[in-house]
């Protein structure tokens, strides 16, 4: 049944036999199967079907009719296995316009050899027509005088796809760095050279074409539902793309669209996924920034990205050393053209010590004053560092409590009243603060014990203090909102010798991270937790 429904499909795509009854069957497939890899003929069927919808007269908007169905006329589609089982069907159909090509892998130059110039095409087996174009001798007397060599594209030819790579020899001694090394370079690391040194194109053939046309506007769609989108950024963080497809110009610009809705999306959730999985790994966030290979405007898209996580829970030093060491200049051009995003990202890096270099932060401080609002925040953040100063002189209580009910515009209006630098307790238990407050927390240099007891203080808060208040050595977060996601972060904080997580959500596997990552840690309260 199923191998004359794809034959059907296949042959005869605007047949009323698709719309009447093969219909129904893609539904329930779609709304019931929970593993097309146990049944891939039903994937291949709910592939070849949508492909025929798209072959009807009205094509995408049938489809897009046929998406809407669905997902049902609500707000939050009834049915969760429509979503995953959707971007499955997406996933392996765009695999397949790049299939031939990586099958011939074997045969045709890696990632690596692009690289390193093709120069080991001698250790591959001859059999995919590979015809490497010489160096032109009036070119190479024209370089010459420039002391720069030239070498024409390498052209590798498969059955649908053809691949062109031009390459410079400054690019080249660049990459031959890592010839020594037998390892398949990083994914992404592969594809993030500089425009200038190597220009990738991918030309698939008609059908190829089309059916990758389909399938990432199908991808498209899925952003649109507010109630998709979170597992749709999730299913999509890993970047489940063949590195191909990272490669083909057409296909990272038609999907920008589904990055942008992440960018767009306030749920922490969902614009979260814009980072990598894990540390060591870039994600959608670096293909999309300046010099990414994916990028093909002058950084609108990052500076969404960066706008968006800058907002949530991400203004850490952390993040803002990320962007210092490999995103500065474009953070300084889109400042210069007045990007307010990228103009307080440069005043947080002048005011978190983020730069070391002195000639870096007099361009940085040159940079925000070219422009009035550059000018503007750049004098706002003179004063505070005034105003810090000031709090910081030796001077006032060492013990402070703050009355209960009081809010986190009381505790910044009382340490703007007068010095603070000998302050080491401070009881806020029982108060109304949130973890704005830790922006006012992290200036107090002798604070060592910090009573947070009964408050609204959560994880963004506590990522920052772990990364400021390094020589804490007692915290209580007894009663708070805290999760496993900000409780991590405290193993940084060396010095804590007690730690009080009682009725919070705390984990028995966090518990046993901290345990073992904080040597000094003496007393310790998890009762009415999960570790208890």
């Amino acid at each position: 049944m199923t191998c004359c429904s794809l034959q059907h499909c296949r042959e005869r795509p605007r047949s009323m036999v698709v719309i009447e009854v093969f219909t129904p069957v893609v539904q329930r497939i779609l709304k019931h199967n929970m593993d097309f890899g146990k049944c891939p003929r039903l994937r291949l069927f709910t592939q070849e079907y949508i492909l025929s919808l798209n072959e009807l007269n009205a094509g995408m908007e049938v489809v897009k009719k046929f998406i809407h169905s669905m997902h049902g006329p609500t707000g939050q589609c009834p049915h969760p296995r429509v979503l995953p089982n959707l971007v499955a069907v997406c996933l392996a159909a765009i695999y397949s316009c790049y299939e031939e090509f990586i099958n011939s892998r074997d045969n045709s130059p890696s990632l690596k050899e692009i690289r390193n110039g093709c120069q080991q095409q001698c250790d591959r087996k001859p059999n995919l027509p590979l015809r490497l174009l010489h160096t032109s001798p009036d070119l190479v007397s024209q370089e010459a005088t420039l002391t720069e060599s030239r070498l024409k594209p390498v052209i590798v030819t498969s059955n649908e796809i053809h691949v062109e790579v031009e390459r410079n020899n400054t690019a080249n001694q660049k990459m031959t760095a890592g010839v020594g090394n037998d390892s398949e370079p990083n994914l992404i690391d592969c594809l993030m050279v500089s425009p200038t040194c190597s220009t990738i194109s991918i030309e698939l053939s008609a059908q190829a074409d089309r059916i990758l046309g389909c399938y990432v506007e199908i991808l498209k769609m899925l952003s649109d539902y507010d109630d998709w989108r979170p597992a749709l950024a999730s299913l999509l963080q890993p970047i489940p793309f063949p590195k191909e497809a990272l490669a083909h110009e057409k296909f990272t610009k038609e999907l920008k669209y589904v990055i942008q809705r992440f960018a767009e999306d306030p749920r922490q959730e969902v614009h979260s996924c814009l980072l990598s999985v894990r540390a060591g790994k870039d994600g959608w966030f670096q293909l999309y920034s300046p010099g990414g290979v994916a990028c093909d405007d002058d950084g609108e898209l990052f500076a969404s990205m960066v706008h968006i996580l800058m907002g949530s829970c991400y203004k850490t030093k952390k993040f803002l050393l990320s962007l210092a060491e490999n995103k500065l200049g474009p953070c300084m051009l889109l400042a210069l053209r007045g990007n307010q995003t990228m103009v307080e990202i440069l005043c947080l890096m002048l005011e978190y010590n983020i730069i070391d270099n002195n000639d870096t932060q007099l361009q940085i401080i040159s940079t925000l004053e070219s422009t009035d609002v550059g000018k503007r925040m750049y004098e706002q953040l003179c004063e505070r560092q005034r105003e810090l100063k000031e709090l910081q002189r030796k001077g006032g209580p060492t013990r402070l409590t703050l009355p209960s009910k009081s809010t986190d515009a009381d505790l910044a209006r009382l340490l703007s009243s007068g010095s603070f630098g000998n302050l080491e307790n401070l009881s806020l238990a029982f108060t109304n603060v949130t973890s704005a407050c830790a922006e006012h927390l992290i200036k107090l240099p002798s604070l060592k014990q910090l009573n947070l007891w009964s408050t609204q203080f959560g994880d963004a808060g506590l990522r920052l203090l772990s990364e400021h208040l390094t020589m804490l050595q007692v915290l209580n977060l007894c009663e708070t909102p805290v999760t496993d996601a900000g409780l991590l972060a405290l193993s940084s904080m060396k010095s804590l010798c007690s730690l009080n997580m009682n009725s919070t959500k705390l984990s028995a596997d966090t518990y046993e991270d901290l345990k073992a990552k904080l040597p000094n840690l003496k007393e310790v309260d998890v009762r009415y937790t999960e570790a208890w």
